[in-house]
């Protein structure tokens, strides 16, 4: 499936309602081994050891420019589709940001405010992995969404590890969402926020992301980050 021939509108409904869209398999069993071997062979701007950080239990490796060609045109094909909800969510939210249609002319604009840096990632889970909730912010240009592909099979190559979304509404108790992805799917998540309907109009529901313990085996993902950092 190209990122064209997506459900576009079905996952617009999903994004507004609930702040993530899993978008289906798009990547088969060949593609996602091709895009797991980029992890011994890309080139690489660093390589983050998470328990160091205390980030979480795992590792993760930030590309270099010039990107794979596979992981360039997936951020390129993502990215107008998901400004087209960025700029719905900003005219909800009432912020006068506005992201351009290409995603050559936002990285042009990350430039002009010092974020120069490459952000798409693979990360990589062995037993007693996981990811402790967070946000993608890497400077004064973030955009609002960003994208997961999910490379490894549950079940066949790891148990646990599941992806988790936990939603906080001001004044009101945490709210988790669990995702199972299969091997090759895509899910389309909130970077920090989503527009809540409230009674004087949207407010800012902040959303962080994480990964839960794998139990066994070794999960590798892909991240699709569209701002670059400082």
């Amino acid at each position: 499936m190209t990122i064209d021939a997506l459900p576009w509108e079905a996952l617009h409904e999903a994004l507004d309602a609930q702040g993530f869209a899993r978008a289906g398999v798009v990547l088969d069993a060949r593609e996602c081994a091709e895009l797991r071997s980029l992890y011994d062979t890309a080139q690489f701007r660093s390589t983050i050891d998470m328990a160091r950080h205390r980030f979480g239990e795992g590792e993760y490796k930030y590309f270099a420019y010039p990107l794979p060609p596979v992981v360039h045109e997936l951020r390129r094909a993502l990215y107008p589709e998901l400004a087209r909800a960025a700029n719905r969510w900003a005219e909800l939210l009432g912020e006068d940001e506005r992201y351009p249609e290409r995603l050559d002319e936002f990285l042009e604009r990350c430039a002009a405010a010092g974020q120069k840096r490459p952000t798409p990632l693979m990360l990589r889970y062995g037993a007693g992995g996981h990811n402790a909730l967070h946000q993608d912010l890497y400077g004064e240009v973030a955009f609002p969404f960003q994208a997961l592909l999910v490379l490894s099979e549950q079940g066949t190559d790891y148990e646990g590890g599941e992806s988790v979304l936990v939603e906080q509404r001001p004044r009101a108790q945490s709210r988790a969402h669990v995702a199972v992805l299969r091997r090759g799917e895509l899910m389309l998540f909130t970077t920090r926020h989503r527009p809540v309907a409230g009674t004087r109009g949207h407010y800012r529901a902040a959303m962080r992301h994480g990964v839960a313990t794998l139990a066994s085996g070794e999960r590798t993902s892909l991240g699709i980050i569209f701002h670059d950092a400082a």
